[in-house]
């Protein structure tokens, strides 16, 4: 039986493009090894059962987070896409959306939807809908997943039945990117969602490629092909079951006995065993990563010396071993090699020496370094905290306490920020939206707390420059800047993955790792 339990885990939840393209339809795969890549054409029919890594709260696209590793599937199962990407060259592409379009820097942008689109009540998708649920979207009362992205708007105009016109409170000429990685990619019939989120969950109303037959809470969802969905003859599968696999053993047992087709997978150690077992694996390439966040609001890491100290002690090598058995991916630079922004600056190096000399500063001070490590129960993040404890043990004048806290308390967490040490996470593909919101003081999403002029001014710039040249001066100083100020440790690249049945095609993902279910097909 497939665990089911909601996780938020994974950085608790988990590409430079043109800016007016010609329309198209589709998204780009990530790394594909051992032959998943699309053989001959796609067949319609059959059904297949999908492994997912945490389990939806409701059906709401406010609810549902667009990261692989939470709710990404099931929203673009229902809602669709207006814009994607290419994973592989950071193109954008367009789906339900024809164009995104500004022509003033970033300040405005003209959004030009499809003629002809329904939703699966035969309502029509128009610019009336967007408009509904991006405003609902940027309203705080809503509560949306997708609120710090949305919230960049300033307002929107219907312009005519397939054009929106979107105001933006400062210049982002990147803003697609926005689109791309979150919840305002999916559209919902603003007629359900005005009768209620119990409503809404039980039939929710959209235009993707599927609609929901069932949804039996802590078991399965069913969904069943959209028969009104836009671009014939997707989808190719008749009906997909979902299902939450929490555990990454259970999780990789049931891919390999043929118990599923395919399995949303986060683990390195995971996708070697699956590679191992000779099954299909795909992986998107993200720059940043997962880390040790530092929180620099309060003792002892207000102080710069006990976050150098604790970079200095720290060997991702030793971390990379006993928390992946040597699988993960290192990620010692904020981006990888892959990306134009990237540059050979590490941003922490392992020196015993100096990281004992800090300790021991910092102790005939009368401040010596103790602090508690946050974990949820999972795996891997109790993996990670107690090797931390472990390393730091070596050491004199540093103490690490471990507390598990519930998954339920990760909501506090990160609005009080009440903790010293936590698992958290940058990922991102081009550094815009999220790299701001990681970094820039004031963010609600910056974990650490971190706040300093030259890092704030140098995001800035990276945000509005519409050359790439100006783009790159800027993020080579946020990487000397994090480099210097040490606000978190990386131990390992993301692996937004998938992992499928041999017989299984069309793994296209885009954004963050975000599986496209309309273009999977089960050759019989």
């Amino acid at each position: 039986m497939i665990r089911t339990r909601r996780s938020l885990s994974l950085a608790a939840a988990c590409a430079a493009a043109a800016l007016i393209l010609s329309a198209c339809d589709g998204g780009g795969s990530g790394n594909t090894s051992n032959g998943s890549t699309t053989v001959g054409k796609p067949v319609s029919g059959g059904s297949a059962l999908v492994l997912q890594l945490s389990e939806q709260a409701g059906m709401d696209p406010a609810s549902l987070a667009n990261e692989w590793a939470v709710n990404a599937f099931i929203g673009n199962a229902l809602y669709g896409t207006l814009i994607v990407n290419d994973v592989a060259t950071g193109e954008v592409r367009y789906k339900m959306a024809m164009s995104f379009a500004t022509k003033d820097g970033g300040r405005t942008f003209e959004l030009k939807l499809r003629s002809g689109l329904t939703f699966s009540d035969g309502t029509p998708l128009d610019a009336t809908a967007v408009k509904f649920n991006w405003d609902r979207l940027k309203a705080p009362a809503t509560g949306a997943f997708a609120f710090p992205e949305a919230s960049l708007i300033a307002s929107t105009t219907v312009v005519d039945p397939v054009t929106l016109k979107v105001t933006l409170k400062e210049a982002i000429p990147q803003y697609a990117q926005a689109v791309i990685l979150t919840g305002l990619n999916w559209i919902a019939s603003p007629t359900a969602l005005k009768a209620g989120r119990k409503a809404f969950d039980a039939k929710p109303v959209g235009a993707g490629p599927y609609t929901l037959t069932k949804w039996a809470r802590q078991d399965s969802v069913v969904l069943a092909r959209n028969t009104r969905y836009y671009a014939k003859p997707k989808p190719y599968l008749d009906t997909i079951t979902v299902r939450t696999a929490l555990d990454g053993k259970q999780r990789l047992d049931t891919m390999t006995t043929g118990g599923a087709d395919v399995a949303i997978e986060s683990g390195w150690e995971n996708l070697a065993k699956a590679k191992t077992a000779q099954l299909p694996t795909t992986v998107v390439p993200l720059n940043g990563g997962l880390s040790m966040t530092m929180n620099t609001r309060r003792a002892p890491f207000d102080d710069i010396r006990a976050r150098q100290a604790i970079t200095a002690a720290l060997d991702m090598k030793v971390m990379n071993q006993s928390a992946f058995n040597g699988t993960g991916k290192a990620a010692g630079t904020l981006f990888d090699k892959t990306s134009p922004f990237y540059e050979d600056i590490e941003l922490a190096r392992p020196d015993k020496a100096k990281a004992q000399k800090l300790f021991d500063e910092l102790a005939a001070e009368g401040k010596p370094v103790s602090f508690t490590f946050k974990t949820f129960p999972s795996s891997d993040n109790r993996v990670v905290a107690e090797n931390v404890q472990t390393q730091l043990s070596q050491f004199k004048n540093v103490k690490v306490a471990i507390k598990v806290i519930d998954y339920a308390d990760n909501a506090a967490l990160r609005t009080k920020f009440d903790f010293d040490m936590v698992v958290s996470s940058a990922l991102f593909a081009d550094p815009e939206v999220r790299l701001l919101g990681t970094f820039q003081g004031g963010s609600s999403r910056n974990m650490s707390g971190i706040d300093d002029k030259q890092l704030n001014d140098a995001l800035l710039q990276g945000r509005r420059a519409t050359d790439e040249a100006e783009r790159k001066e800027a993020y080579r100083t946020v990487q000397e800047r994090l480099a210097a100020l040490t606000p978190v440790v990386f131990y390992t690249r993301a692996a937004p993955a998938v992992i499928t049945g041999k017989n299984v095609h069309g793994v296209v993902q885009y954004g963050g790792g975000s599986l496209l279910p309309e273009e999977l097909w089960i050759q019989r």
